[in-house]
């Protein structure tokens, strides 16, 4: 579709034609955490700084309260409306269980996120459940980040860096609380560059992020993939791990490589919401 088609409505910034595109498999197959469902086709939640609700009725987006520019410059890349995922699904469908991963819940994007919060989040979702990560996500927002009109922003790495692990006790996130002072600190003294992290070799990008204490190579790559667009990136856990071995012994084929990332998290929701494994 032609994204320079959208238009400002009364409710916000309308967007008509949209392909490929699910908002509900998109914000609750676990690759985010701050975003709630607040009706039948409505989520609100925060990226970038700002507190939005976003609405999909069939093949129509609404992003209340948006205008032409926010949306150029924040949604358009946080929805990765750049990416051709018609070329891209029809690629992984020359593969038997890729495509039933990708007919299985066709609307699905990786999002854009923010790398800091992406890195952070992730630190909490270890050996964790999307409920809790998402509330002990809300408690820290809530208790460190900067009040913006709706919510909240997410903390920034020099906020949390100026805190010991035990201020961090009203967030409930127990043994993760010194793995996130330990990533701010290494952030805010320039330990660790969040910017170079797009643009790294990814053994590189993933050794740099491993650095801080409590990341191992699944947090760093989904930190990776899902906070600076590392797509070929492929992130490991318990569902893809069973889906690799159930389905790809011999790993991905090797012409998904480039978008690991992305194949992944459709067969991760195919695996975990699907009842195949």
């Amino acid at each position: 579709m032609d994204y320079k088609s959208g238009r400002e409505c009364p409710e916000g910034f309308l967007l008509k034609g949209v392909e490929h595109f699910d908002l509900d498999a998109i914000l609750s197959c676990g690759q985010a955490f701050r975003w709630d469902k607040t009706g039948e086709n409505t989520y609100r939640g925060v990226a970038y700084g700002l507190c939005r609700e976003i609405t999909q009725q069939g093949d129509t987006l609404i992003f209340h309260g948006a205008d032409r520019k926010e949306f150029d410059r924040v949604w358009f890349d946080y929805f990765d409306f750049g990416r051709d995922y018609g070329a891209l699904k029809a690629a992984l469908a020359k593969h038997k269980h890729l495509r039933e991963a990708v007919e299985f819940s066709p609307g699905i994007r990786v999002l854009r996120q923010d790398g800091w919060e992406a890195l952070c989040t992730f630190i909490i979702s270890a050996n964790n459940n999307i409920p809790r990560i998402k509330a002990a996500t809300q408690r820290l927002c809530e208790h460190f980040g900067r009040a913006i009109p709706g919510g909240y922003d997410f903390p920034s790495p020099q906020a949390l860096a100026a805190l010991t692990p035990e201020d961090l006790a009203p967030i409930r996130c127990g043994f993760r609380a010194k793995y996130i002072i330990d990533a701010a600190v290494a952030v805010s003294e320039g330990r660790v560059d969040l910017a170079s992290l797009r643009t790294l070799p990814i053994p590189e990008a993933q050794a740099a992020l491993q650095t801080i204490k409590g990341v191992g190579p699944k947090v760093a790559h989904c930190a990776l993939l899902f906070g600076f667009a590392r797509v070929e990136c492929l992130p490991v856990d318990v569902w893809i791990s069973r889906a690799l071995e159930a389905w790809f012994p011999e790993g991905l084929p090797k012409d998904v490589g480039e978008v690991a990332g992305i194949a992944q998290q459709y067969i991760f929701h195919y695996a975990r919401t699907g009842g195949v494994l």
